[in-house]
């Protein structure tokens, strides 16, 4: 049974599990904001488009749906419009698993991101997020004990960027985790649309300061920590600086590559044919923390992590190409085959 919780009268309500109990075992919650997604069928200008797919997508709940499909128990939590788009986010992210906890709230509406494929290798977002449901995102909204109860909290710089808001959201959760002594996990998730790279570089090296695992791309971290983007290892070890005792570096077709309690690993990419890169990152990084979760070492959680996310390309969307186990054992075994029967 399930609360589907409606919005009267203008009063934001909650919109959550049935009653309200905390789950027996809880591995990975986040926060952030999920909107709906329109992307065409076909390559080409947007403007040529005959039809558009909806689905959904935000980084936190793409980390919660493919760790879902690994095998961990996962909790989101955000605010959506009282509308159709919003309710298509709660269908979507609930539908695969994961937790819900979120805020409906009838005097915003639900944010859009609309995605153009320009090219085979190119793609383009536009967001339509400007005083969103999700942006008004506050401490209130946020189930605490929840938070204290998972082995692991990931967060992301895009919640921090959205709104003054969002970003005590963010700290608060941080504080709840580190209080229980749980892991805090961040992905830098730079987007131009939100921040001037200054202020982002200010405010994420706050965040990595307070986090046990960090996440970027060598172009995040050099907003972060001044080192240049060619210097992966410099980056890394200049993140680590600020505390954090796992530095994933994602190189993207590159691979990855890793400074775990000062000891450096790498991983090259697993080869695929890519069809859409949006949401690669969010594969990775669940890939990564699940194995954390298993206690597995480096090495492994290299291997998963960079699977998860030559998997995600290789299909449309951004979490649905996301690996079960038995997906990631056939890859990293060349047991694919066109046709299984």
């Amino acid at each position: 049974m399930l609360l589907r919780a409606s919005a009267h009268r203008g009063v934001a309500v909650r919109y959550q599990e049935a009653d309200n109990a905390l789950p027996a075992r809880l591995d990975l919650v986040s926060l952030g904001e999920t909107m709906a997604l329109l992307s065409p069928s076909r390559t080409g200008l947007l403007r040529h488009a005959d039809a558009l797919h909806l689905s959904v997508g935000g980084s936190e709940s793409n980390v919660l749906i493919a760790a879902e499909r690994l095998g961990v128990r996962c909790a989101w939590m955000g605010r959506v419009g009282d509308d159709e788009l919003g309710q298509r986010v709660l269908r979507e992210i609930r539908g695969e698993g994961v937790d819900v906890r979120a805020i409906v709230d009838p005097t915003a509406s639900t944010g859009l991101m609309i995605k153009e494929r320009r090219t085979e290798g190119q793609t383009r977002l536009w967001y339509y997020r400007a005083d969103s449901a999700g942006s008004r995102l506050q401490p209130a909204d946020l189930d605490l004990e929840l938070i204290r109860r998972a082995s692991i909290l990931h967060v992301t710089g895009i919640t921090a960027g959205l709104s003054a808001s969002a970003r005590a959201s963010v700290e608060a959760a941080i504080v709840a985790s580190r209080a229980a002594k749980r892991l805090v996990s961040i992905d830098l998730n730079y987007r131009r649309a939100l921040w001037k790279p200054a202020d982002f570089g200010t405010v994420l090296r706050e965040l990595v300061r307070e986090a046990d695992i960090v996440f970027a791309s060598p172009q995040e971290a050099a907003h972060v920590v001044g080192v240049p983007a060619d210097d992966t290892e410099g980056l890394a070890h200049a993140l680590a600086a600020l505390g954090p005792s796992q530095v994933i570096v994602k190189l993207g077709g590159r691979g990855a590559f890793a400074l775990v309690d000062g000891v450096d690993c790498a991983s090259p990419a697993v080869t695929v044919r890519v069809v859409d890169t949006v949401g690669a990152g969010d594969a990775f990084v669940a890939g990564w923390l699940v194995e954390q979760i298993a206690g597995a070492d480096v090495e492994t959680k290299l291997r998963t992590a960079t699977a998860c996310g030559a998997y995600a390309c290789s299909v449309p969307g951004d979490w649905e190409g996301a690996p079960t186990r038995r997906d990631l054992e056939s890859m990293l075994h060349d047991q694919v085959d066109d046709v299984e029967r």
